[in-house]
Formats: C-alpha cells, sequence, structure tokens
C-alpha cells in the first residue's frame, strides 16, 4: 500500500459520531482562538506602523 493513499480505505466514520468535547470546553476554546486572533491582528498592525515610520525615516533621509 501506498503512503500516499494510506487511511483512504477507512470509512468516515467519524462524520457520524458525536462531538466528545463539551459546550463550556468548546466556549473556552473559542475565546482563546479570538484572543489570539486579536494580539495576532495587532501585531500585524504594529508591524505595519513601525515599516511605515522606517520608510518615512528613510526617504527623509535621503531628501
Amino acid at each position: 500500500m501506498s503512503m500516499l493513499i494510506h487511511g483512504f480505505e477507512r470509512p468516515l466514520d467519524w462524520t457520524e459520531r458525536p462531538a466528545r468535547i463539551s459546550t463550556v470546553h468548546k466556549a473556552q476554546l473559542k475565546r482563546l482562538a479570538l484572543s489570539a486572533l486579536a494580539v495576532l491582528s495587532m501585531g500585524s498592525v504594529l508591524t505595519a506602523f513601525i515599516a511605515l515610520r522606517t520608510a518615512i525615516y528613510v526617504w527623509h533621509l535621503h531628501a
């Protein structure tokens, strides 16, 4: 059996199984994911701001 297709012959029984995660745990994970997304987006905004300030500084340096 090829490693590329290993596991595709198994039935998709995971689609019919109920979720094993509780609603409280799911809410905690959702809050964690949203806070991580907020931190990452703030980080990207900060990086863009630093890049803009650097570009303005270099532009004024050569002018």
